[in-house]
């Protein structure tokens, strides 16, 4: 687990993030050759990605439906984009049974 920091702009971060600077301070990191060819690389891929080009009309019950937008309330989301997350996430094989009990 890394250090705490005495600096309290660090208290919003994770453990996983804290990880990371603690890397970055600690010069463990290593630059690429071509670091521009990389990152709009990576660019297009999140563009690519994060595009929502299709449109979908699903019915729901009017239940299901006030406890979705409960639900995005309170991960501060339109409740729009909390579908487009879980049905992601379900696709991609990034949603896992005990995340499935969750729903």
């Amino acid at each position: 687990m890394a250090p705490e920091h005495e600096n309290t702009k660090f208290d919003y971060i994770d453990d996983d993030e804290r990880e990371i600077i603690d890397s970055l301070e600690a010069d463990e990191w290593i630059s690429v050759a071509d670091a521009e060819s990389y990152k709009a690389k990576a660019t297009e891929i999140a563009r690519s990605t994060m595009r929502k080009d299709r449109r979908m009309n699903v019915r729901i019950s009017e239940r299901d439906m006030r406890n979705l937008k409960i639900r995005a309330a309170e991960e501060g989301i339109p409740y729009q984009t909390l579908v487009t997350m879980v049905l992601h996430k379900y696709v991609t094989g990034q949603l896992t049974e005990r995340d499935r009990s969750a729903i």
